[in-house]
This record gives C-alpha cells, structure tokens and sequence, in this order.
C-alpha cells in the first residue's frame, strides 16, 4: 500500500514505497454503481488521446525549463527565473486567471564542500551536503569514523560515538523506512556526541552519485553537520571499520540559512462553462533541489499537469467545472507552497472536487491513486473513468494515493490523489546530479499529458458530482 509519514515530514519524504513492488491493488469494499457515462466520454478521449501523442509540445517545454533555467532551490534566481517563464507562457497558452501567488520561503544554500578520507590512506570522496544542514567551522571537521547499519548499532555503540563522525551504510528496503536515517539521523546520532554524520544515499543502486535531500534537527539535540555519500563510499568505510582500521574523515561544509525569500506558487484556469465555481486542482512543484536539472523531481510533473489544460484548451474542450493547476514553491525543503495555496484558498476549499499531484517522476503512466479516505463513490467513478484509458496502460486506480503539496488539502477534507508512472527507476536519480532531461522520454511525456487530460477533463465534466 502507499504509505506517507505524518504530516510534520511530508514535505520531506511524502513519496510511494519501493516502486518495483507489485503494484497494490484496491479495497475490497463494495463500491456502488458508478455515476459517470463514460460512454459519453469516448469521442473526446480519443480526441485527447491523439492529438497529445502526435505532438511533443510538452516534451519541447520541459528542454526549456531544464537546460534553459535548470535547477531551482527555494531562494534561488533559477526558481525566481522559473515562476517569471510560467506565468509568462500559461498567459501565451490562453489560460485563464494566470497569476503568481506570494509565498516566503526558507533559503539554504549550499555553498563550497568537500570530504576527504585521510587515513588509513588519503582518498577524496563524493559527496552532498543534505538540504537544511549546518556547516562545520571553515577548517572543517577531522574525526574517525564510526560506521553502523542501524539505529540499532548506534544505540548499541551508545557514548562511544562522542567526538567521532557517524556513518548510516543502511541498505535500501523502500523510501519510506530507508529515509528515517536522512532525515533524523544527525539529531539520533548527535544525542550520542557525535561531531557530524554521513547517510548512505537512498537508492537502491549506484554509479558514485549522492543524492541529496532534506533532513530535520530535533530542537532537543545539538545540530551537527549532515551530508550524503554514495554506496561505494559507505561499503568502503565499512570494510575499514570491520577490520578496525579506524578511518579517519574530513568534512567541510559551507551550507547555511540566509533569510527567507519571497517566491510563488503559480496558478492558471481552464474556466468551467456551468459549475465554474467548482474545481479540479492539477499539480506538481516547481522547487528542485540544487544539483542536476530538476527533470523528474518535478520539472516532468509540472509540465504533465500544466499541458493537459493547455491541451484541452488547444482542443477546444470546456468542461462544465473549473479545471486549475497549480506549481507549487518549497516542496524540497519546507513544504510552504502545499500550506500556503490551502490557506489562501481556504474559502473555496469545500468546491474542491478533486485534488491530483504529479511527483513521481516522469515515466510511462499506469494510472492514479485516489486516497484510502475517498468516499466510495468517488472511487467507483474513477475506476470507471480510468478504462477510457486502456489503450494507453495507464487504467490502474490505486488503493490510495496523494502527495506532500496536497497534503493540507486531504486534512480539510478534500478528495486527493497521485498520478502514477512506472518509476521503477526513479530512486536511482533521486536528488542527484542525474537528474536531467536525457532521463525522460518524450514518448512518455506525452502519454503523461494524455492521461492526465483524459481523466481531469471528465471529472470536471461529468454531470453528476464526483462522489
């Protein structure tokens, strides 16, 4: 089943189990006779279905983003550069009610790191500094390293850690148990005394490429400085510290918090023609962290979520109900975007009729996933909608489904859901310089576009309500 932590870590770690998994199929509870004709839907769906595959509009979009802006940290000229370009061309694509909705956001940067293996021999090796770490002081930090499997191991070594670097090699199960170790592991190991940490990359394999990602500090422990290594990083330095070599490491960092900025979520409208007032929210998070291109994570799902309106409005389809999309700010790093589109539409909430996140990656679609929450009702509609896209493999309805953006939405009570794609591969460039266009098919994305057009245009149109 599709698991997501509370929602104090969604912005951090809101994402699928391991995606090679077999795909979970939906409750067992009776689901009442659906209410949608999709009957009335075939015309338009092979439309729809047709004129995205034949074009690669999106795919030619999703190069600009990515090559032209490139990737687009919370604070950043890029996602500044990235907001100013979408607001510009959902204008140019004739959406209505265009605009850039103000949001603060935190600001971490970076800045110069390195880490160096100094003995039992000198080695520099890869790294990245996890997103909302400290720094170390400018000379860096020098200590041994001290390398456990588990939370366990740590707890077991108990104060024996105190002055040295702690290294998680955990393996890889799935994302969600996997990500505990970045994400609290500095705060666990710090109540120890450790001086710093370093997290085995969660992925399932590599080729010497970290991947980043956020971490959280508990206020009750003292902060010491994160950072990310590769699977061959880690197995070294276990090798080493099962042979009692007691390597010893160089970290420097020159990451810190600078004030928050103001940045954006951006939102456009294809205007209902009867129930206007009621809306059908598409969406994916224009944020990125800072190293490659931001291509899957979430360039691909913006662009998906953003071109299917652009598709409908090109086809000339108007759905009876409001369909909006919106690219939120901070996903990465804060999670502000999510909270700050459900306050500033708090009023309008209740006329949700539907709220879907793209942000899986940017792969051949296989389907949606509805909420475990979801009235019955919605979920027999969906099912049903879901076989206009048979020709296309992307008729799954998953058992639940959702996304740390729409998050605060699913707490008001809103219907929430993901849109899924067979991302099989997608941890392996998870948060890494890899993540770049070269990794998305354009086949892909326009099968995306396809299937997300499909199934918001007849639930903003369908006469009945959704649920």
């Amino acid at each position: 089943m599709r698991v997501f932590l509370t929602l104090a870590l969604s912005f951090l770690i809101l994402t699928p189990q391991n995606p090679t998994q077999p795909i979970p199929t939906s409750p067992p509870t009776l689901l009442p006779p659906p209410t949608v004709h999709i009957d009335d839907y075939r015309e338009s769906t092979s439309r729809i279905i047709s004129a995205a595959l034949k074009s690669d509009k999106a795919y030619q979009r999703l190069a600009y983003l990515t090559d032209r802006i490139g990737n687009r940290l919370s604070g950043s000229k890029g996602l500044e550069r990235a907001i100013d370009w979408a607001v510009a061309e959902m204008k140019r694509d004739g959406l209505n009610n265009v605009r850039a909705e103000k949001v603060m956001v935190p600001h971490w940067v970076r800045g110069a790191e390195s880490l160096e293996l100094m003995s039992p021999l000198t080695l520099r090796l890869a790294m990245l500094g996890l997103g909302n770490s400290i720094g170390t002081e400018t000379e860096g930090t020098t200590a041994e390293a001290v390398v456990v499997r588990s939370f366990d191991e740590l707890d077991k070594l108990g104060e024996a850690v105190r002055g040295k670097i702690v290294v998680y090699n955990a393996v890889f199960t799935d994302y969600r148990d996997t990500v505990a170790y970045r994400v609290s592991g500095a705060s666990r190991a710090a109540r120890y005394g450790a001086v710093a940490v370093l997290v085995r990359s969660i992925t399932p394999t590599s080729l010497q490429s970290p991947h980043t990602g956020a971490m959280r500090y508990d206020e009750t422990s003292p902060k010491i400085p994160a950072a990310a290594i590769t699977i061959e990083t880690a197995e070294l330095l276990q090798r080493m510290n099962d042979r009692g070599e007691h390597p010893t490491l160089r970290i420097k960092m020159g990451a810190k918090f600078l004030p928050d900025a103001q940045s954006a979520n951006v939102v456009g409208e294809l205007k209902g023609r009867e129930k206007a007032d009621e809306i059908v929210l598409v969406s994916g998070h224009l944020d990125s962290w800072d190293v490659g291109q931001g291509a899957h994570d979430d360039g691909g799902g913006c662009i998906v979520a953003w071109h299917a309106l652009t598709l409908l409005k090109e086809l000339g389809l108007k759905p009876r109900r409001t369909i909006r999309v919106a690219l939120y700010t901070n996903e990465e790093n804060g999670g502000r975007g999510g909270v700050a589109y459900r306050d500033a539409h708090r009023a309008e909430l209740a006329r949700h009729v539907l709220a879907i996140e793209s942000d899986l990656g940017t792969y051949r679609p296989i389907g949606f996933g509805l909420s475990a929450s979801a009235p019955t009702q919605a979920r027999a509609n969906l099912q049903e909608i879901a076989k206009l896209l048979t020709s296309i493999r992307a008729d799954h309805i998953a058992a639940d489904g959702g996304g740390s953006d729409i998050g605060p939405l699913m707490t008001e009570g809103v219907v929430t859901g993901s849109f899924d794609v067979d991302s099989t591969h997608y941890f392996e460039i998870h948060h890494t310089d890899s993540d770049t266009l070269d990794k998305i098919s354009p086949q892909d994305v326009a099968s995306c576009v396809a299937a997300m057009a499909v199934m918001i245009y007849t639930v903003a149109d369908m006469p009945q309500s959704l649920k």
